[in-house]
């Protein structure tokens, strides 16, 4: 038996009983073909293993590593690879080993791409109101025509409304979704096809419009989307720290602890992580500086759960995660096999 006491920090945690409940509370909400997890969010072809047996067996990808990896995991009945490429050739390689594989397109050039490589089916990249990929909806029609003049099948549009999915307020941010959706549903007018594929964890509820929802973080969490209120997926993400310095509090100074996880170790794109207990102060490469509530309960060689702001590029800088139980037993361990490009 393991604890988290013998581990080497920084390391990833996974409370079992968080895990086991969001993925049940998003299989009652979007049951089977209304979600494609996102496995962008975990990158792990066993924890995407657990959503298949939650009944999810259409999967978004990020990357073309993680098409690859989860067609070798036998995860391939129908993955999407939601990101434009402009060498679709390893992707046609994953087709002719037997998996299904649509990749996103927004121009000529990423239809001539997809065809080059060898990829069959597209749907068509709208650009709804997040200034990233995606065409114009009024021009949606013009690129599934040179798709299928290339002898591509178009299977529908997809479209991500990510400036509205942390909206704090619901209802600001149920009516932002419906102007976006508004965009993909005239794009999917001229397009046709049957998938109208959006969304993510902070729209999966308020998102009626897509007939498939691509969220991915509610598996894991992080204090970004744990800030909306309506939500009910639990954190069960964490990383593992061990406090390796302390300074005790002088006069009007605060005392202050140090923490060996820092920004090798954390994405921190939304901001610093939380350390329950506490206040966090700043990160460097390799440490968390953060005020103890009570600056006497803290010792040098204590462990410490650090909470992620972004669960995505978080899991991106480990290798494995360990999924632990209530008495902070490991009970498992989930590889991250789907990092890199």
């Amino acid at each position: 038996m393991t604890t988290i006491d013998r581990l080497q920090t920084p390391a990833l945690l996974v409370e079992q009983s968080a895990l086991r409940e969001n993925l049940r509370l998003m299989s009652a909400a979007l049951p089977g073909p209304r979600l494609r997890p996102h496995v962008k969010a975990h990158k792990s072809t066993a924890l995407a293993k657990l959503q298949a047996a939650a009944g999810h067996h259409h999967f978004t990808c990020a990357t073309i590593r993680e098409v690859e990896g989860m067609a070798a995991a036998g995860l391939g009945a129908d993955l999407l690879l939601a990101n434009e490429v402009l060498d679709a050739t390893r992707l046609g390689l994953v087709v002719t080993s037997g998996a299904r594989v649509t990749v996103a397109v927004d121009s000529a050039e990423t239809i001539d791409a997809a065809s080059a490589g060898g990829v069959r089916e597209v749907v068509v990249d709208v650009n709804v109101g997040l200034p990233r990929c995606g065409c114009a909806p009024e021009d949606a029609g013009r690129i599934a025509d040179l798709a299928r003049a290339a002898g591509l099948q178009v299977r529908g549009v997809m479209g991500y409304e990510g400036h509205v999915v942390a909206v704090p307020d619901v209802d600001a941010r149920r009516s932002g979704t419906e102007e976006c959706m508004q965009r993909l549903l005239t794009a999917h007018s001229l397009v046709g096809g049957d998938i109208v594929s959006a969304g993510g964890t902070g729209t999966y509820a308020v998102n009626t419009w897509a007939n498939e929802i691509q969220a991915g973080s509610y598996v894991l969490m992080d204090t970004a989307y744990g800030a909306l209120p309506d939500l009910p997926f639990a954190a069960a993400l964490s990383v593992l720290a061990t406090v390796i310095s302390t300074t005790a509090p002088a006069g009007e100074i605060p005392g202050w602890a140090v923490v060996d996880v820092g920004l090798k170790s954390l994405g921190m794109d939304h901001g610093n992580p939380t350390i329950p207990g506490g206040t966090v102060w700043f990160c460097s490469d390799e440490h968390t500086t953060w005020q103890p509530d009570d600056f006497g309960s803290v010792r040098v060689g204590d462990r410490v759960r650090v909470l992620p702001a972004h669960v995505d590029p978080t899991v991106a800088l480990h290798e494995r995660m360990y999924v632990v139980d209530g008495d902070d037993v490991v009970v498992d361990t989930l590889p991250v096999d789907l990092r890199g490009w």
